[in-house]
């Protein structure tokens, strides 16, 4: 299970999702589907907000550190 696999399952559904991220449902099955699980850069900070998924799980290939990609203020949670 790939990070925004895991983000969708947190949230409840691809539909709820999508819905709290302002994309449509078709723009992340897309995500899922044809792009293998890697969201666009710019939607990976939103997922993390809503789900506490890391940008670093969602594309390591963009965030090789696990702290990558998360505001400083949030890092010391981590």
């Amino acid at each position: 299970m790939n990070g925004l696999d895991k983000a969708i399952k947190q949230f409840g559904s691809q539909r709820k999702l999508a819905i709290a991220l302002g994309v449509t449902p078709a723009s992340l099955n897309r995500w899922v589907k044809k792009n293998a699980g890697k969201a666009p850069p710019e939607r990976l900070l939103p997922i993390y907000k809503l789900t506490g998924i890391k940008p670093h799980e969602i594309r390591p290939d963009l965030y090789p550190n696990p702290t990558d990609g998360i505001p400083a203020d949030k890092q010391a949670t981590i």
